[in-house]
């Protein structure tokens, strides 16, 4: 095979590949035997057609396409190795000639992985978060429990104010007349919560129970019910009842109620334990994070816009799952939080960016170092997986094999090592 291999642009690699004419003839002999095998012709049986005859039915080009599925790949694979590249994405292929009884000449059209410079990824010097608990949190996390467990109690002659529940009537009016959905009987709503049109919770701030107002409000411009946007509306409130939380008192019956300890001092004392172990484990999180960031930084590398496209791709699909197994819709959910699909990849392309950057550090650390992934290695990795998705580790491993996610299976181990490498090296500033 002849390779004349024509670099673009700074990433863009064009292979022009001669293959010799005996290959040719060996991928159509294939290509025959499959079509012949595929194609149902009256008067012979399935793979016995003859060649002349299958190729009149089908056409010599069909048979030469077929031919070129066949060869194409190995010789473009073998190409790569031979040239050093590695591509990212697909290859964009133009056939130049495609005949019997001459050679096969094509070109490829690859964006090729960036060269990676590594800078000092050993010995970073990283700075340790503090991992301390102080007391205002001991006490706010005390504030929450007694929260969680306030009685709502009718507060006689109260006026609303924010924080306040109040138990309402309302009917509404657009152009004088109700519309669907504007009327609500014995409503309980949280004054400051946000939840009702804006400007309807603070016009109820100083009422009393029994009293009747009136609330003049607009629907916002992108109101989720289109004949109501942007429109005026008046509604009819009468407050029945003001309530508000009645939190219990901080002593030795309230813990014994809501927990396993006798009485504050023990309540205290766990909670801080559990509050300093979830600061001690996002301390080193953060210094893990950190010392990965910092030998990001000293990596020189020119990304090709493909890799970052891709990235922000996977990166929404990843969404999208996420939202559909809480039953929401990508559209749905965009037009939610009010963006467009632009504005949402515009949002996630920095990110993007520094972890296809990262990735490729990692990468580039791991051939440095020469890290390998062993059987073993996959193995402990499946069997997390199993325990995260609590699946056995065998139907687990069926999937990744049966889903073709094996190299990335173990692309993703070796990152992880050498991301190792740069962490286990790191020294606490």
């Amino acid at each position: 095979m002849k390779v004349n291999a024509e670099k673009i642009d700074k990433h863009k690699v064009v292979l022009e590949m001669e293959i010799p004419q005996p290959e040719v003839s060996k991928a159509l002999d294939k290509a025959y035997h499959k079509l012949a095998n595929q194609v149902n012709i009256p008067g012979f049986r399935k793979g016995k057609v003859p060649r002349s005859i299958l190729e009149k039915r089908i056409g010599k080009e069909a048979l030469l396409d077929e031919a070129f599925e066949i060869v194409a790949p190995r010789f473009y694979a073998q190409a790569l190795q031979e040239q050093g590249i590695e591509p990212v994405g697909r290859p964009q292929i133009d056939v130049v000639t495609l005949q019997e009884d001459q050679p096969l000449v094509f070109k490829a059209t690859v964006i090729a992985k960036p060269e990676v410079v590594l800078g000092e990824y050993k010995g970073l010097k990283v700075e340790q978060p503090a991992a301390e608990v102080s007391e205002e949190q001991i006490s706010n996390h005390l504030e929450s429990l007694r929260s969680r467990h306030a009685r709502m109690v009718v507060a006689e002659g109260a006026e609303l104010q924010n924080g306040d529940f109040a138990i309402i009537d309302f009917e509404g009016f657009v152009d004088g007349a109700p519309f669907n959905g504007g009327a609500g009987k014995a409503y309980p709503l949280e004054i400051g919560s946000g939840s009702f049109i804006p400007g309807f919770e603070e016009q109820l701030i100083g009422a009393k129970a029994g009293e009747e107002r009136d609330v003049n409000v607009s629907f916002p411009e992108d109101y989720h019910v289109a004949e109501l946007a942007g429109k005026p509306a008046l509604f009819k409130v009468t407050v029945q009842d003001v309530k508000r939380k009645e939190l219990p008192e901080l002593d030795d019956e309230f813990v014994k109620d809501v927990s396993e300890f006798e009485n504050i001092e023990e309540l205290k004392a766990d909670i801080k334990n559990k509050l300093e172990k979830a600061a001690q484990e996002k301390a080193e999180s953060d210094f893990k994070n950190a010392a990965v960031k910092q030998a990001v930084e000293a990596v020189t590398v020119d990304i090709p816009d493909i890799m970052v496209e891709d990235r922000i791709d996977h990166m929404i699909e990843d969404l999208n799952v996420n939202l559909q197994n809480r039953g929401m819709q990508l559209d749905k959910y965009l037009e939610y939080v009010k963006m467009d699909m632009d504005t949402l990849r515009q949002n996630y392309r920095e990110s993007a960016a520094i972890n296809v950057k990262t990735d490729l550090m990692l990468e580039a650390i791991a051939k440095e170092e020469k890290l390998d992934v062993t059987a073993e290695d996959m193995q402990v990795e499946v069997a997390l997986l199993a325990e995260t998705y609590q699946a056995k580790a065998a139907d687990v491993a069926k999937i990744i094999r049966e889903q073709g996610r094996m190299d990335a299976l173990a692309g993703s181990i070796v990152r992880k090592k050498a991301a190792n490498i740069i962490i286990d090296s790191a020294v606490k500033a």
